[in-house]
């Protein structure tokens, strides 16, 4: 088992030796510029899931909700990049207090990660707006496109091995907390966030509301995680763009050492 307060990592390569600092640091940027590019990518396919009007998936479901009521007049006209960051804020908050004197102080740069995840959550809505979705078979498309993009990028972002999203973060508390295996608290947790996403489109409009929670949403639960699954063994050429030299070493950060491989050497 390995300790809540010592660094962990894996190593990509064999190196012998210390790490100088500057080599530390320049590992440390490599591997989060390759993370905010899989992120970029992984707010795309998001977008592309919400723009298909056949529901949003489970971690924008929320979010989404509240944009809708925003644009109604009925919640603050904040984008679903902002309800995003405010949920992002909320669920690292949850693990403060799931976790209370285990929580790490590296766990707050979740909201560094969830701002920029929010961010170009903002960016890639913009872009998709430019695509039409008038007909069923365009939105079919939308969601199958976003829901692939989407599954590849989390595959890379999990590659990347920085600290977890938010979204995951309080999965893998919760299942550090009650000793539950962690796919089944991530299907508890993804249920409670879109049945509270359903309740909020009730308080706000009285009705389901089948463009944030609809038959989308169920197939990118599922779908996204099969993609994940498929892709991970096929992904040895984002290895060698993250190894960008020989004995590079990429670093897991907190609570995502225990969903990353469990491998370490010193």
């Amino acid at each position: 088992m390995v300790n809540f307060a010592d660094e962990f990592y894996f190593e990509i390569a064999g190196m012998t030796g210390s790490v100088s600092v500057r080599d530390r640091i320049i590992e440390f940027v490599w591997q989060h510029l390759w993370l905010l590019i899989s992120m970029f990518f992984m707010t795309l396919g998001v977008a592309l899931c919400v723009r298909s009007n056949l529901g949003s998936g489970v971690i924008s479901s929320i979010p989404m909700a509240f944009t809708l009521a925003g644009e109604a007049g009925l919640a603050p006209g904040w984008t679903i990049g902002g309800y995003t960051n405010v949920m992002n804020c909320l669920l690292v908050g949850a693990q403060i207090l799931v976790l209370r004197r285990r929580f790490e102080p590296v766990q707050l740069f979740q909201l560094i990660v969830g701002f920029f995840f929010g961010a170009m959550l903002d960016v890639n809505m913009f872009l998709t707006s430019y695509f039409s979705y008038d007909s069923l078979l365009n939105q079919i498309l939308a969601q199958f496109i976003g829901a692939t993009i989407l599954g590849v990028a989390v595959a890379a972002e999990i590659r990347c091995g920085s600290v977890t999203m938010p979204g995951e973060g309080i999965q893998v508390a919760i299942s550090r907390v009650t000793g539950k295996p962690f796919p089944t608290v991530k299907i508890a947790v993804d249920t409670t966030l879109v049945v509270l996403a359903v309740i909020s489109g009730y308080c706000f409009f009285g009705s389901w509301p089948w463009t944030v929670v609809g038959p989308g949403t169920l197939f990118a639960m599922f779908y996204v995680g099969y993609v994940v699954k498929l892709v991970n063994p096929h992904l040895g050429w984002f290895d060698k763009l993250l190894g960008w030299h020989t004995g590079v070493k990429r670093y897991v950060y907190g609570l995502a050492r225990f969903i990353y491989p469990n491998k370490r050497t010193r």
